[in-house]
């Protein structure tokens, strides 16, 4: 851009005589114009610098508190400005070179956890962990880190999957941390100022740290159902003193009556025009325990739906009391003086029953038995969240043992509910004995299990035995962790591997069971034991175990063990939606992924042969029509070698 030079020159004649020719230079011009042309979408960052060097004028007109620098902030990341005010002023130009410091600092942090993660799997926790130390010594705001990562993840869809794969990662693992700080705070208020809502919400937050989930957008929902009871409350008593209530008012309606027509107008709006109702046909699916979920699909479970309406009823006055009543949570409803010990005094509402009224001897009906007055008592809202969060725990080890496609969700449900139940009762010593064998079992993070025991110890001494069993084998891990084993590398020019015909990268399609997948390693012959082979049947395909078998990640979100008599080239090839294709593929090119830098180390001869493939048969395949012979094969989790495999064979293996 020039900065010198004649912005016009002209002759005026007067009477014959011509006047000096007048120069002016870009420098001349308003400090107000030079921003203005300054801030135009096409200069960079690197244009801004230069014109910044070129004399002290415009070295003046981009000083990092003005308008230019402030543009250009805000032209390259638009996502940051909700954390300013409007016409904040601040030093912009400092504020650019900290977030493009922190993003060059984030990417080389996330590009080297690709090489520890894929060589020490699982060891997810710990290092997150280290990067996570790493992020924070930067000293930057917290906001800038997440910023960078949401960049990562919103490029190119086909692309850089593999730094996608551990951007999402982290930033899973950044939100959690945040959700948990907001939660030990949310615990610290006094009782009576602890809403169920906002504890209800940082449940939810955690377990999906990656949805767009926030007390205000849930809020704000409530709102909208709340106008509609008062529209129809209006049309049954206008001079109703809750239709006077404005949001965030705290107001309690003391006259019974007026009660009853909150609660009759509330069951109307839910139950009958919004149609919320209990799920009784999924009831263990973990979404039902998510508000933001209850109300996008408008059905849960009896405390999800509990939380809800005691919270819409509060909001019109009426104030309802959760109870800890076993395998059915309700609410309780004072029929009589404020602050009453007689449980006959109360009427119980059950939620998930379409807001049904029942008496005391009738909520045992519910259940089947009789229990003693302690359950029909009101409870905190500590004890609330410690419900809800149990629920989650047993749907996540429900869902373990039950061995069921999507096991790997459950273990991670069952990691997240746990440490969202040892944040709100630390000193529980049956879940801290759960979580370190958990822990231990997914081989994660042995140093925290470890720590772990030692608090268990402390607290029970009576489980030393349990203890000493689990710190043993630990420390056995941790010395095994010190002498790494080098990856087996395959190579396809290798005698022992003539027969394999498929390599990583090719999308393939089950012969059999029609599911689509993509290829991430293989083995010569069928490396599980005896015991897998004789449940799976492998004995009924025409080649049995003698045959290659393949790692394949699935379109449903599975991982198996496929043997290659059972498997095709797909005719036409798509991308597989599976949540760890980055952490084996680099991209997705038209027909087939590429191997990342990792996965080449073991398969190095490889993307050669799938180019190969791709080149000589899809322009001119024919699908095979041939039937597979025999049983097919079973989920098994993502593992590059054999000995991956065989570890979680236990808790994969099953058939289709």
């Amino acid at each position: 851009m020039a900065t010198s030079g004649a912005v016009g020159e002209g002759y005026s004649g007067l009477n014959g005589i011509v006047s000096e020719t007048e120069h002016k230079i870009m420098t001349d011009l308003p400090a107000e114009l030079l921003e203005y042309i300054l801030c135009f979408p096409v200069l960079k960052h690197v244009d801004i610098c230069n014109v910044s060097c070129s004399c002290k004028r415009l070295h003046d007109v981009c000083h990092g508190r003005g308008k230019v620098w402030g543009h250009q902030y805000k032209l390259r990341w638009p996502r940051l400005q909700k954390h300013y005010r409007q016409n904040e002023c601040c030093d912009w130009l400092k504020e650019y070179r900290t977030r493009h410091t922190v993003g060059l600092q984030i990417r080389r942090t996330v590009v080297s956890i690709s090489k520890r993660f894929f060589t020490e799997v699982p060891c997810v926790g710990q290092v997150l962990g280290d990067s996570f130390a790493e992020i924070e010594s930067l000293g930057a705001p917290e906001h800038f880190c997440e910023d960078e990562l949401l960049s990562i993840l919103n490029s190119d869809r086909r692309k850089s999957l593999t730094l996608k794969y551990y951007a999402k990662k982290i930033l899973y693992f950044l939100r959690q941390q945040n959700i948990l700080r907001s939660l030990k705070m949310f615990l610290e208020q006094p009782a009576e100022q602890q809403s169920a809502l906002e504890g209800a919400v940082l449940v939810d937050q955690y377990c999906n740290p990656l949805a767009d989930v926030s007390l205000d957008g849930i809020s704000s929902q409530l709102e909208e159902i709340t106008d509609k009871v008062k529209k129809m409350l209006r049309m049954k008593n206008s001079s109703h003193p809750s239709l006077r209530v404005t949001q965030g008012d705290c107001f309690a309606v003391e006259d019974f009556e007026l009660e009853r027509q909150v609660v009759v107008a509330l069951n109307a709006v839910l139950y009958e025009q919004l149609q919320y109702k209990g799920n009784e046909c999924d009831y263990y699916n973990p979404l039902n325990s998510y508000i933001h979920q209850v109300l996008l699909r408008r059905t849960g479970i009896p405390i999800s739906l509990s939380v809800l309406y005691m919270t819409l009823a509060r909001k019109l006055g009426v104030q309802l009391e959760p109870v800890n009543f076993p395998n059915h949570f309700l609410l309780r409803w004072c029929q009589h003086q404020r602050g009453s010990g007689d449980i006959y005094d109360f009427v119980y509402i059950d939620a998930f029953g379409k807001g049904k009224q029942l008496t005391a001897k009738e909520c045992e009906y519910l259940i089947g038995h009789q229990v003693t007055a302690d359950y029909y008592s009101a409870i905190s809202t500590t004890e609330v969240l410690l419900r809800m969060v149990g629920n989650l725990l047993n749907i996540g080890k429900r869902g373990i043992s039950s061995l069921r496609e999507g096991n790997e969700k459950s273990y991670q449900l069952l990691r997240d509910s746990l440490d969202l139940y040892l944040t709100i009762n630390p000193d529980n010593v049956q879940y801290l004995l759960l979580q370190a064998r958990l822990y231990f079992h997914l081989g994660i993070w042995p140093e925290k299990v470890l720590d772990i025991l030692q608090h268990i110890q402390a607290l029970d001494p009576s489980q030393h035995g349990a203890v000493g069993y689990l710190v043993q084998h630990t420390l056995e891990h941790i010395q095994h962790k010190k002498q790494p084993v080098e990856p087996e590398v395959k190579r396809r020019s290798a005698a022992e591997h003539v027969e394999v015909q498929y390599s990583v990268g090719l999308i393939m399609k089950h012969k059999r069971s029609g599911y689509n997948c993509v290829i991430y390693g293989w083995d010569p012959k069928c490396t599980m034991s005896q015991e897998w082979i004789t449940t799976m049947r492998v004995h009924q395909l025409s080649s049995g175990a003698n045959q290659p078998f393949y790692n394949v990640l699935v379109q449903d979100g599975t991982c198996r063990y496929a043997a290659q008599e059972n498997l095709e080239p797909h005719s036409a090839p798509l991308e597989i939606a599976h949540p760890e294709v980055g952490r084996y593929f680099s991209e997705f090119h038209d027909s087939h992924y590429v191997a990342n830098e990792e996965l080449q180390t073991r398969y190095p001869e490889d993307m050669a042969e799938t180019l190969g493939t791709v080149r000589d048969l899809y322009h001119r395949l024919t699908p095979s029509s041939g039937q597979a012979s025999g049983q097919q094969e079973s989920p098994k989790g993502p593992g590059g070698s054999s000995q991956d495999q065989k570890s979680q064979e236990n808790k994969e293996a099953m058939p289709l």
